[in-house]
């Protein structure tokens, strides 16, 4: 068995939003769709998920709803209209538990019980303040029982693993919720410190099949609109100058007054230097290279997104834009740049090699890329109809030696693994025929089949669903 490495701290995942298991004042589950379930919830999310809406001036509150969050997300999940697929945390947490002396509480233990890897379940729908709160009260309490528990834990200090929104939660923990005083390290992956378009064009145009009907549901998160552009990212006329969204009067689908407060927290995020002030350290996680909304013209009641900033494509995670991901605060650590879409990169490869360097008390370790680690832009659509050829599109940035003599391979779980044609140029393309309805990951490989540089998430649709209405 291969040796695992130590770890002194507090290790605490937290997740992106829908990255939480929700249940409602009964201890029903109201919200745990993934895997095989994903599909057959989303015919009836109109029953269940509506039951979600929040109030309109909520705040920071709680609806008082009973609603209570679970668990960690354990396989894929996504919601059509709030945010696409993410891959789960269960194998990220057994993952981490096999390469490093960490250890989460098992249902055989007491709940007093010592451990050293917690995964922070929230209620997502909530602000991201709410949830910074809850997570301190989630790490005094976790921090505390694992100082007590030996004499030399008795400084442990945690460290943060984030995943998308989860970094914004932890963010604010740590700046505005006296969190720097315990935290050695942030570690975020994808996390949109200046906002996500995609979040902007959720709400605005109810991305997503018209027929389950979320839109309302999604318009009355707070954290969804916390999740939108903190920085200059519309224009009226193309070629006319970049606006923030709450610049632009008329803009349907958002409510003013949560991105007015969205605004108030991110700059309350700006301002603070508790987190330096502690020295506590930040690692952004940047996904680079993929095709990613960053802008966009209001074209009548609707966004058009562009995959450029002031003429320039600076490229992202396929949801986050780099520009939002790779800088936070005054850090002086430049972001590890990994290519991989947004809802893989807690299982990517080549960052969880990069780990062992920032959960651990040991000397670095240099884990230099393989031969076979070629750099990708793959884009593909995040969602089809049942029936429709997945059509995938994959591209070696021509800087690359050989960039157009690659072997591409592509395939779903359990499906045979394509080679991409050469379209020349460092272009490859593929179309997967005969994808059945529901969750898939789809591996893109370079060099041989069998190594896998990037995962690309889809949900295939079933045609006709039931709205659940």
């Amino acid at each position: 068995m291969t040796s695992r490495s130590p770890v002194d701290d507090l290790v605490v995942v937290v997740p992106g939003i829908l990255g939480s298991r929700l249940a409602d004042a009964d201890g029903h589950e109201v919200w745990g769709l993934s895997g095989r379930a994903l599909l057959r919830g989303i015919r009836t999310l109109g029953r269940s998920v509506k039951d979600l809406t929040l109030p309109a001036d909520l705040g920071d509150g709680h609806p008082g709803d009973g609603v209570r969050p679970l668990g960690l997300m354990r396989d894929l999940h996504g919601l059509p209209g709030v945010w696409t697929l993410v891959d789960g945390y269960d194998g990220f947490l057994d993952w981490l538990e096999r390469h490093f002396t960490l250890h989460r509480r098992g249902d055989g233990e007491e709940a007093d019980a010592p451990a050293n890897l917690v995964g922070f379940a929230y209620d997502w729908r909530l602000s991201c303040r709410y949830n910074a709160d809850r997570l301190a009260e989630r790490v005094d309490e976790e921090l505390g029982r694992w100082r007590a528990s030996a004499p030399e834990r008795a400084e442990a200090r945690v460290v943060l693993v984030c995943h998308s929104m989860g970094g914004l939660v932890a963010r604010q923990y740590v700046e505005r919720c006296g969190g720097a005083e315990v935290t050695r390290r942030v570690i975020t992956l994808g996390t949109p410190y200046r906002g996500a378009l995609d979040a902007l064009l959720s709400l605005v145009d109810g991305v997503g099949p018209a027929r389950i009907g979320l839109a309302p549901f999604a318009r009355s998160l707070p954290s969804l609109h916390q999740l939108t552009p903190d920085y200059a990212c519309l224009t009226t006329t193309a070629g006319t100058p970049l606006r923030y969204a709450r610049e632009v009067t008329g803009l349907p689908g958002v409510d003013a007054a949560l991105l007015r407060d969205a605004e108030l927290f991110h700059a309350g995020l700006r301002e603070s230097g508790a987190g330096a002030a502690y020295g506590v350290e930040y690692v952004p996680i940047s996904g680079v290279l993929q095709p990613t909304p960053t802008t966009a013209e209001v074209r009548g009641e609707g966004l058009t997104g562009l995959l450029t900033i002031d003429g320039a494509d600076e490229g992202g995670d396929g949801r986050v834009p780099r520009l939002s991901s790779a800088h936070v605060g005054a850090v002086r650590r430049p972001a590890y740049t990994p290519w991989e879409k947004h809802g893989s990169l807690q299982n990517n490869t080549a960052l969880r090699q990069a780990l062992h360097n920032w959960l651990t008390p040991d000397p670095p370790v240099h884990r230099g890329p393989g031969a076979a680690d070629v750099p990708l832009v793959v884009d593909a659509p995040d969602s089809i109809t049942e029936g429709e050829v997945y059509e995938l599109r994959a591209s070696v940035p021509p800087d690359v030696r050989g960039h157009d003599r690659v072997a591409v391979f592509a395939a779903a779980e359990g499906g045979p693994v394509r080679t991409l044609n050469n379209l020349g140029g460092g272009r490859y393309a593929a179309r997967l025929a005969g994808l059945p309805a529901g969750a898939h990951r789809v591996r893109v490989s370079t060099g041989h089949a069998g190594h896998v540089v990037m995962t690309a998430l889809v949900l295939v649709l079933e045609g006709g669903a039931d709205d659940g209405a």
